[in-house]
Parts: structure tokens; sequence; C-alpha cells
């Protein structure tokens, strides 16, 4: 029964980026069968080890390296996508991203057969069985393990942020949801996901995952599918809220924001900044607002006595920390906007085209 361990946690500020994508045809049309790109065919050597399915076979996903210097993160994600890209052409196949694809139903894909997710189709049935969704994981590294769990509670008020801004899937099974984010409440239906609780420390964390372990309520640590969580064994704050994205500056505005995030929490963590003990069920509220009304929710504040507008927040924080990425992404068209008024002015075609994954 592998484990974690505090022992991980030796890093400050690295990076490390997770994307789940869709395999497409070349009408960029979901697509099953596909297992010759992650077990027929030797992908680029950057690629070993750092492709795999997920669930379903027509939803794959890639990781970085490791990103020693925050400032070559860009070029990571570059040469990852460009990768992929080029190992799906050449068999014939493309690459979408977004939260869920629009034109996806589930019930005519086809399972991966890895065991890992076999077991999980057989324990979790019907939640699982429909888990088309695809996300961005950003890593974050951070050098002890307590100051991990320290972080990864005060993350949890920012996370809905991050949520109404990626917000990109409005379509699911073929249909409209009229939410912005269909994707986080289809994959709240499986077990151990959402918002976490607060835990005192990583003491207490690591007595959680072991319960869990032990109890069988999951066959492994990485089935704690919350949307924040410390990873025992990467050494990071894993932060697993934003829908996926075919736009590479809009997943870089999210990595460098949860990299300043993580920075910003660590001083306060170092100079006894008390935690904030947040009740969950508040912080699920915001998580709903972020899920129905994207670029247009209003938040319940990090006081929890007031709310606001989405806007305000980013230009607080962009203030605050010295970015400017979130910025640019909340004055542009939200993804799940964009993606409604392509299909009706321009049909499911003009869609498609509008999810295909970009390198540059």
């Amino acid at each position: 029964m592998e484990r974690g361990s505090p022992d991980s946690f030796t890093r400050m500020g690295t990076l490390g980026i997770e994307e789940e994508c869709f395999v497409v045809d070349e009408r960029g049309r979901p697509t099953s069968g596909t297992d010759e790109l992650v077990y027929e065919r030797d992908p680029p050597e950057i690629l070993e080890d750092r492709l795999d399915h997920e669930l379903f076979k027509f939803v794959i996903e890639t990781q970085t390296p490791l990103i020693e210097d925050p400032g070559n993160a860009r070029e990571a994600l570059r040469e990852i996508r460009q990768a992929l890209l080029d190992h799906a052409h050449a068999a014939g196949y493309d690459v979408a991203a977004a939260g869920l694809h629009p034109l996806a139903k589930w019930r005519e894909l086809e399972h991966a057969e890895k065991p890992r997710y076999r077991s999980q189709l057989d324990r979790i049935q019907y939640p699982q069985h429909r888990n088309t969704t695809a996300g961005l994981h950003v890593h974050v590294g951070v050098d002890d393990a307590d100051k991990a769990v320290w972080i990864a509670n005060e993350l949890r008020w920012y996370v809905p942020i991050m949520l109404a801004l990626s917000a990109n899937s409005p379509f699911w099974n073929g249909f409209d949801t009229r939410l912005q984010s269909a994707r986080a409440k289809i994959f709240e239906g499986l077990p151990n996901t959402g918002m976490p609780t607060y835990f005192e420390d990583f003491e207490d964390f690591d007595r959680f995952e072991r319960r869990m372990l032990e109890t069988d309520s999951i066959n492994d640590r990485g089935e704690l599918w919350y949307d924040v969580r410390p990873h025992t064994a990467h050494g990071s704050v894993e932060i697993r809220t934003p829908d996926a994205q075919a736009d590479p500056d809009v997943v870089m505005a999210f990595v460098e924001y949860s990299h300043a995030l993580v920075e910003a929490l660590a001083e306060e963590y170092e100079d006894g900044t008390s935690p904030s003990r947040h009740r969950r069920e508040l912080l699920d509220e915001n998580k709903w607002r972020a899920i129905r009304h994207g670029q247009e929710a209003a938040l319940i504040d990090r006081d929890l006595e007031s709310t606001v507008d989405l806007g305000e927040l980013v230009d607080r924080e962009c203030e605050r920390l010295g970015i400017d990425g979130i910025k640019e992404i909340y004055e542009r068209e939200s993804g799940a906007k964009r993606q409604r008024r392509l299909l009706e002015d321009e049909g499911p075609d003009a869609l498609c085209e509008s999810l295909l994954l970009e390198a540059e």
C-alpha cells in the first residue's frame, strides 16, 4: 500500500503542469479506440512516462518534467504540447482541450482497459462511467509538509476564482447545461471530490489518507480527487480546479496565479499568520457560483461577511500579487460564452475547430 511521506516536501516554488486533453478525428470529433497513441506507438522522447489514458480512451493526460525555474514554464508547456500534437498527427488524430468536449456522448465512447480504471468503474459505477471530464492541474513545490497542508487549507477560498475564470464546459452529452463549468459538477459526482475539509497539519492529513486506504475507500492516494491537495509523492500543493484549455496563454495565466498564490501563502505561514478555518459549506457556495455563473459570479469574500464581483477580485489579486494573466482572461470572452456563440452562429464544425490544442 503506497503511502505518502513528509520527506517529499523539500523544494519551494518548483512547478509541474498536468493537462487532460481529448483525442479527436480530422473533423475535431471525439473518437474511441485510440490505444495506439498510448500503448501501441512509441511517443516522442519527452512524452515517455508522461502520456497516459484517463478513464476514457479519448481522454489523455500529459505531464511536464519538473520545472525548476518558473521562468521556463511556458517553454516546458510548449514542448510537451508540440510533442503530443506531432504524435497524434502522425497517427491521423488531432487533440482538443476544454472541460468537456461539447459533442462527446459517453455511452458511445470506450473506457480505457487499464486495471486501475476498470477497478474504479466496478466500484463507483454510474458516476465514473459518464466521467468524460478534462482538467488542468498545477503543482507548486513546497519545502515543508505542514506548510503544504496550511497552504492547501488557505487555497480553498481561492480556487473558485480560478474555476470561474476557466469555465469552459457549458455542454455535456450533447446539450447545453446552462452552467458555465458543467465539468466541475459532473466530476463532483465521484467520491472524494470537490472542496476538501480543513486539516490541522500534515499528521492530520496523513491520518486521513491512511484511514481511506486501510478501509478500502480508495485503492491509492491518487483517488483523493479534491480541488486542491497536498501531493505526498511530488512534495507539492496541487491545484486541480480549472477546466482544461486549448490556449496556452490561458494555461500560463493559471500557472502564474497558482505559483504567486502559493509563494504568498508560504510567506504568511512563515510569518505565523493564523489560519482561516473557513467552513466548507460557504466555500462550496462559492464554487457553485463559479460553476453556474462563471465570469459573472459574485463570490463570498474572504471575510465571509460580504460578496464581491469576480472582476473586483481579479483586480485586487493582480495588484496584491504583481501578476496580470488572470486580468487578461477576465477581460476576454469566456470559454463557455465563446462555445455557445460559435455553435449558434457558425455551427458545430467551428465549435470543434476552436477547441483544437495550440502549442504556441
